[in-house]
């Protein structure tokens, strides 16, 4: 549909978003109010670049928060030593921390401007990209067409699109036909991944798998895991990873439960964004329980019910210290967060109902006996204590897990050999 006139839709979504643009400093102001923008960055967020264009030819690749980042570094890092810039977009503030935390000479980053024309032609004006790699399920009305217009050619990778976003998009058939014209190809993570995107008129799709099942295990700052490992004193540790409003007060309950049974428990809540980490404080206070804060310095202590881990790029150390992990954003309508990372570390996962965002997987996890879904904090106290007090479950269950992640892996080459053709033109058009 290049060239052709945009759905009544598309028309509508641009109006409205450019007369949202005389707005847009003051919804930057309330965000950074918010503690969701740098406000030493804002600039970019209206595509100007706090950066000069590298010489030579540039690959933009677009993820939109901490997730989609962590998932393509392994991408970065290949088309890095293949001697290509790369500039790293991603619309979050914990993903551009992440992302400053790999320093590489041919790597920049950038935040991605709000999604409308005029903020988006003044970012690819500057940048100018040779090739454009949008993670999971970033499908930005303006993004994508006025980076088609100009003829740059777009690889949706580690491409994600669950059954509620795939029945939204149906409501708008030309539209969502109109949009993915644009992406020249669709490097689906799964079968039904690919045919959602199909459905919707993608007109070249492949199922590469899921890139996130090749990335490294996090890594663990040495000093900062032997001092946690040396105030937790071979305590008992429940973690909950990526928690979202609303699970950590089940989480609280469930810590109530459990140490009936295990008194010595250390619960660890590490918070998808950890600016809620003193409204987590303030719940386990008034659940009666001794909490301490690590933004604010301090370690767990022997008294310490609760700690509330809400920093940044730490969860590599407390994976490795807790043998039983509930994986957030699964007992509120989220999603779920991935579970790649406490399964390679050897943690047994806990979930509750809603992982439509890692459906396929968690189905798999399941059903191989790798995972255990609960649904409140009984069956979440049910699920730990079980684990914790049967050594032959618990090792079980971490083999059956690190089976199924190791033989869903190879998604990095399979998109690299994808995406290969482009990189080749590349090199011969800057020629």
């Amino acid at each position: 549909m290049k060239g052709r006139a945009a759905p009544v839709p598309l028309q509508v979504y641009r109006g409205v978003t450019a007369a949202a643009t005389l707005l847009a400093p003051i919804w930057l102001r309330y965000r950074v109010g918010k503690g969701k923008e740098d406000p030493g960055r804002l600039a970019e967020r209206r595509g100007i670049a706090s950066a000069p264009r590298p010489k030579g030819p540039l690959v933009w690749v677009h993820g939109a928060s901490v997730g989609e980042v962590l998932s393509v570094m392994p991408l970065l890092d290949r088309l890095t030593e293949r001697g290509f810039n790369v500039l790293l977009t991603s619309g979050t503030l914990t993903s551009g921390r992440i992302a400053a935390r790999r320093p590489n000479p041919a790597l920049t980053h950038q935040f991605v401007p709000l999604d409308a024309r005029r903020f988006v032609r003044r970012f690819l004006d500057h940048w100018q990209p040779d090739l454009a790699l949008l993670a999971e399920s970033e499908l930005w009305p303006n993004l994508i067409g006025e980076t088609g217009r100009r003829g740059t050619p777009m690889v949706l990778v580690n491409g994600r699109l669950s059954q509620r976003s795939s029945a939204r998009w149906a409501r708008l058939p030309n539209s969502a036909r109109a949009l993915l014209s644009h992406v020249d190809l669709c490097l689906a993570q799964s079968r039904d991944d690919g045919q959602r995107f199909e459905a919707l008129g993608a007109p070249r799709v492949q199922v590469s798998g899921n890139l996130k099942f090749d990335v490294p295990p996090p890594t663990a700052e040495p000093d900062a895991l032997e001092k946690m490992r040396t105030a937790v004193r071979g305590r008992p540790v429940l973690l909950a990873a990526s928690t979202h409003s609303g699970e950590d007060a089940v989480v609280i309950d469930a810590h109530g439960l459990l140490r009936r049974e295990v008194p010595d428990l250390l619960t660890i809540i590490a918070p998808r964004h950890p600016e809620r980490g003193a409204d987590i404080y303030g719940l386990a206070e008034q659940a009666g329980l001794r909490v301490r804060l690590r933004s604010a310095g301090h370690l767990p202590d022997g008294a310490t019910d609760l700690y509330v881990a809400d920093t940044v790029g730490e969860l590599g150390v407390f994976y490795r210290l807790a043998p039983v992990v509930f994986v957030g954003g699964s007992l509120v309508r989220h999603g779920g967060q991935t579970p790649i990372e406490a399964a390679k570390l050897g943690a047994v996962v806990l979930h509750g109902p809603h992982v439509w965002n890692f459906g396929a997987l968690y189905a798999r996890l399941d059903q191989e006996g790798g995972a255990v879904p609960i649904e409140d904090a009984l069956s979440l106290a049910e699920g730990v204590l079980a684990q914790m007090t049967d050594s032959t479950l618990h090792r079980h269950t971490v083999e059956a897990a690190r089976r199924t992640t190791q033989a869903l892996s190879g998604a990095l080459d399979r998109t690299l050999a994808a995406i290969d053709p482009y990189l080749a033109q590349i090199r011969l058009a800057r020629r």
